[in-house]
């Protein structure tokens, strides 16, 4: 029988990828993946330890994979930011994990996996976190095939007052260029076509890193423009820019470059002023409001997603309210809220004026209505025009339905496009016109190259099929 390996990856886009490299890591091995953990000789759990759900999630995983050593199971192997951030403590408490490797030990799962009837040594957690990815490290891709996330850096040198994140990933640390150049060719022989950069601070990216070969300083706007400069590669997409003064060339490539989306994915945190002092964002709401306004100006048909905390020590009813206004005003395509949750070590965790938790989901309930209208009513906007878009595949509301996204949805966090006319496989780039909109979703029908609607030969257009659009 083949050896078999099982992966359950938790938490962010940054952790998915560290999966992916060692399912890289496992096939050079030798291991057959396989999705039923009780089909596993080994099972992998790779944790998130960023916020208290996370981390209750993360161990509630490994528990319920615990059981599977009652059967086939040979070895429990726990990795990522849980065990980083807790190793000693997991230790003592969960006996039945064999192995712990933390945040930036992806590549030690190679020699685990050879040691064979050996136990060899249960904590591999290497600290401090220093790894950084490399184009050729092996990784296998766990999305569709024709979209990827690229880790662009790893480590983050903010101080922000509710987040441990750098106490347990580590300073900075970019990859040069060169390199993910090299991934996305990669990539792009794989059948990628969409890139969609991660780091735990993008905007940051080169600001650690000497000049190129040629004298050239890394910078994110020379990182994009490289990487949409690959054949095959048709969107490039940013995530996780930090609210700070944007680039001109960077303003620039967002706004001219074809294939560098005009799509910003930035967490505010918040808008108040006084919110923004506690968080220690470094700035002030007013940085927003400008901020807002120069990018919606300067990159035409911009797609704007962020993401808000509510129930931060010391948010006062006035706070809330400012940000609730904020949002009506900056009329945001995607927004996503969440509650605060304390962490240990960190400033906000120390803070004594809490926000009782019912006022905190109430906050949550009442920011997600005032964004809702805005959400269906800019998709609105976009019915009756022509859209490209990234085939997916068979939808999950129908196998009679296709599903994608146009550039303006991001996967896994943005809604879709259901296809409700029209044939085309998963990975095609193709036009189609809208049809319908909901709060987060779209409907479109496939249009053929010459922008005719598109049906299999020999039959006739069908009446239109009702769609029933998910509400979230």
């Amino acid at each position: 029988m083949p050896r078999t390996i099982h992966f359950v990856s938790l938490g962010c886009a940054k952790n998915r990828v560290d999966t992916e490299v060692m399912l890289g890591v496992s096939g050079v091995e030798g291991f057959t993946h396989v999705e039923d953990p009780a089909d596993a000789e080994v099972i992998v759990v790779n944790t998130c330890g960023f916020i208290g759900p996370a981390k209750e999630e993360s161990v509630d995983t490994i528990l319920e994979m615990a059981g599977h050593k009652e059967g086939r199971c040979q070895r429990l192997v726990v990795s990522g930011c849980l065990s980083q951030r807790y190793v000693d403590q997991l230790m003592v408490e969960m006996p039945e994990v064999d192995h712990f490797l933390g945040s930036s030990d992806m590549l030690k799962l190679g020699p685990l996996l050879k040691l064979g009837t050996e136990r060899g040594e249960r904590m591999l957690v290497g600290n401090p976190a220093d790894y950084t990815m490399r184009a050729t490290d092996p990784r296998r891709l766990t999305q569709w095939g024709h979209s990827a996330y690229m880790k662009i850096a790893e480590g983050c040198n903010r101080s922000c007052s509710f987040c441990a994140i750098p106490s347990f990933r580590g300073k900075q640390r970019s990859r040069p260029i060169s390199d993910l150049v090299d991934e996305a060719v990669r990539l792009s022989e794989m059948g990628v076509r969409e890139i969609n950069l991660i780091s735990q601070d993008t905007i940051a990216y080169g600001r650690d890193l000497p000049a190129d070969a040629s004298g050239q300083k890394q910078t994110l706007a020379g990182l994009a423009v490289a990487l949409a400069e690959v054949d095959g590669i048709d969107w490039v997409r940013l995530h996780y820019l930090y609210p700070e003064k944007l680039t001109t060339p960077l303003i620039e490539a967002m706004g001219q470059h074809p294939k560098v989306l005009p799509y910003i994915d930035m967490p505010l945190q918040h808008a108040a002023s006084p919110m923004l002092k506690r968080m220690r964002r470094g700035h002030g709401g007013k940085r927003l409001y400008d901020l807002v306004e120069r990018v919606r100006t300067e990159i035409p048909d911009l797609v704007f997603r962020t993401t808000f905390i509510v129930g931060h020590p010391g948010e006062t009813d006035e706070d809330f309210t400012e940000l609730k206004d904020f949002v009506t005003w900056a009329e945001f395509d995607h927004v996503g809220v969440f509650l605060y949750s304390p962490e240990e070590g960190t400033p906000s965790g120390a803070m004594e004026d809490l926000v009782d938790e019912k006022v905190a989901h109430a906050r949550h309930r009442q920011l997600m209505r005032v964004q809702r209208p805005i959400s269906r009513e800019r998709l609105r906007a976009r019915i009756g025009t022509e859209l490209d878009v990234l085939v997916d595949g068979v939808s999950d509301e129908s196998e009679f339905l296709l599903e994608g996204r146009w550039w303006g949805q991001a996967p896994e966090v943005d809604g879709k496009v259901y296809l409700a006319n029209g044939t085309a496989q998963a990975g095609e780039l193709r036009k189609a016109l809208v049809t319908d909109a909901a709060d987060y979703d779209l409907v479109a029908d496939l249009l053929s190259p010459d922008g005719a609607w598109e049906a299999p030969p020999g039959t006739e257009r069908p009446q239109k099929r009702k769609v029933k659009l998910r509400l979230v």
